[in-house]
C-alpha cells in the first residue's frame, strides 16, 4: 500500500503496456528502468517523483521493473540500474545511467522540458 502512495505521480508500465503508455505518448517519457534489489535505484525513486509532480505538463515519468518485464528490457538493451531512456516519437532520444540528484537529471533533461 505504501510503495503505490510513492508513486502516485508516476506511470507504472510493463512489457505489455509500453507501447500503448511510452511509445504512444504525445508527450516525451522518461522511463525508469529499475529492480527492487537496486540501492541507487531506490535512491532515485524520490526525485523521479518530484519531477514527475513539478513538470508534469512537459512529461512523464514512468517506472519499468526490469525483473517482471524482461522483454522491454532486453528490446532496449539496459544491462544496469538504474538506467533511465528518454523516449520522444516514439524513439529513445537519451539515456541517462546511474543515479543522479535532481539538478543532475534536471540539467540531462532540459532541452525536453
Amino acid at each position: 500500500m505504501a510503495d503505490s502512495a510513492a508513486h502516485q505521480n508516476t506511470v507504472t508500465v510493463t512489457d505489455a503496456s509500453f507501447a500503448d503508455d511510452v511509445l504512444l505518448n504525445d508527450k516525451p517519457v522518461l522511463v525508469d528502468f529499475w529492480a527492487d534489489w537496486c540501492g541507487p535505484c531506490k535512491m532515485v525513486a524520490p526525485v523521479l517523483e518530484e519531477i514527475a509532480v513539478t513538470h508534469a505538463d512537459k512529461l512523464v515519468i514512468a517506472k519499468l521493473d526490469v525483473d517482471a518485464n524482461p522483454e522491454t528490457t532486453i528490446h532496449y538493451e539496459v544491462q544496469s540500474m538504474p538506467t533511465m531512456l528518454l523516449f520522444r516519437g516514439g524513439q529513445p532520444v537519451k539515456a541517462i545511467v546511474g543515479a543522479k540528484g535532481k539538478a543532475a537529471l534536471l540539467r540531462e533533461l532540459a532541452e525536453f522540458l
